[in-house]
């Protein structure tokens, strides 16, 4: 089995707005079924019965989980359910945090914590190892182990039937019905410093693609790549790739403000290719960034980004970082920048450095509270102590950006 758990209630996350379907699981599920296993899927963002539930109906060899960093404790009192239903099933715990900082989830109830190359380590202890010769892996966690080199999976497409009784329940923002799109491994430009990122980039074969596009149902696709506007080659033959084959959907992505000021005839071409929304990556907000009126600053960068989607009918959703030196001023500037951004979506949060990245060691002193705290840890961030000014600290300057009238 592999499951999709649901973050804590208190936990600040994406299904507050949106709920991607667990592409990261149906790619693991269809690996393991061309290596003939008999695999389920359960997703417990949307299951109503618990997971010890499922776990009695069947006698299931290995439960494998995908977790976030707001996915730790819940993930250890799942994996505690299901040892008390099934003693003797493996439990396997994946995902972005466990490769970043695997010891998170270090439990008597955990076997394995996959901290590289998950779909390819998956298939290998599913082929009937033992436990401790799972263990041995070089894909599996162990303290003191050197961690192996990248393997992405070649030729693997998603395994879509595998969701098929939660498909009509998968949305995007405002998409009802949304499928989800993953085209390069990894990032071409990672910067290393609040990115969990290792470096490592391997793109999918085009015609691969727009096979799996043409397979899809849903109207709408979320391409979920790191930045998809990282190449214009790239756009342009997509863009070909689509009207070679005759497929017609809605897109949205990921990329950066630069890009798009740079190149608006490639936004042109992706708008007339059925792209409606960017999501657009800016640098945090420094004070300095929101004061300075003489020279071309991120702020700039983003009205300039806004107006030329605008234009071509793209809707602009953004994630805007507040710097460590923000003071009341600058929040008051801030609401006054966001009013030029209309119509644009935009989320505006306090920049941090996450667990397993270059910058979390240097700066883990100068926060505010401890990961310890994973439920509030995935949109819900804590900040810099120094962000923190009297009793309420500046969390009365966030809730002036939701609340100010225009």
């Amino acid at each position: 089995m592999l499951a999709r758990p649901k973050p804590d209630s208190r936990s600040v996350n994406v299904q507050r707005f949106m709920i991607p379907e667990p592409l990261e699981l149906e790619i693991v599920a269809a690996h393991l079924r061309n290596l003939g296993h008999d695999v389920d899927l359960v997703d417990l963002v949307l299951e109503r019965r618990p997971l010890r539930w499922f776990v009695s109906r069947k006698q299931y060899d290995i439960v494998g989980f995908t977790a976030y960093i707001n996915h730790v404790q819940v993930v250890k009192r799942l994996a505690r359910d299901v040892k008390r239903v099934s003693p003797r099933t493996q439990v396997v715990v994946g995902g972005i945090h466990a490769e970043s900082v695997p010891t998170d989830f270090v439990d008597a109830s955990i076997d394995h914590i996959v901290w590289a190359n998950g779909v390819i380590t998956m298939g290998r202890i599913a082929s009937g190892m033992s436990a401790a010769e799972a263990a041995c892996l070089p894909g599996v966690w162990g303290s003191g182990k050197a961690k192996p080199a990248v393997e992405h999976p070649q030729g693997l497409m998603p395994d879509r039937t595998i969701t098929a009784k939660y498909r009509n329940r998968y949305t995007y923002i405002h998409h009802e019905r949304s499928a989800s799109l993953k085209m390069p491994y990894g990032c071409e430009a990672p910067c290393g410093t609040f990115c969990t990122h290792d470096g490592s980039y391997a793109e999918r074969d085009l015609d691969e693609v727009m096979d799996e596009l043409a397979g899809i149902a849903e109207p709408h696709v979320f391409i979920v790549d790191d930045n998809f506007l990282s190449r214009p080659s790239g756009i342009r033959r997509f863009c070909e790739s689509l009207d070679a084959r005759g497929i017609s959907k809605r897109f949205s992505a990921f990329g950066r403000a630069d890009y798009v000021t740079e190149h608006p005839d490639d936004i042109r071409l992706l708008a007339e290719h059925g792209f409606e929304g960017l999501f657009l990556g800016v640098p945090s907000l420094p004070r300095s960034d929101l004061a300075n009126e003489g020279t071309r600053t991120s702020v700039e960068l983003v009205i300039e980004a806004v107006r030329v989607l605008e234009e071509v009918g793209v809707q602009c959703y953004s994630d805007l970082f507040t710097g460590e030196d923000c003071g009341r001023a600058d929040f008051d500037r801030l609401i006054d920048f966001l009013h030029q951004l209309e119509p644009a979506m935009v989320n505006v949060q306090p920049v941090t450095p996450m667990p397993g990245t270059r910058h979390y060691d240097d700066e883990r002193e100068r926060l505010s509270q401890s990961w310890r705290r994973y439920i509030k840890h995935r949109y819900g961030k804590r900040v810099y102590r120094r962000m923190l000014r009297g009793a309420m600290g500046n969390t009365w300057q966030y809730l002036k950006l939701i609340v100010r009238p225009g």
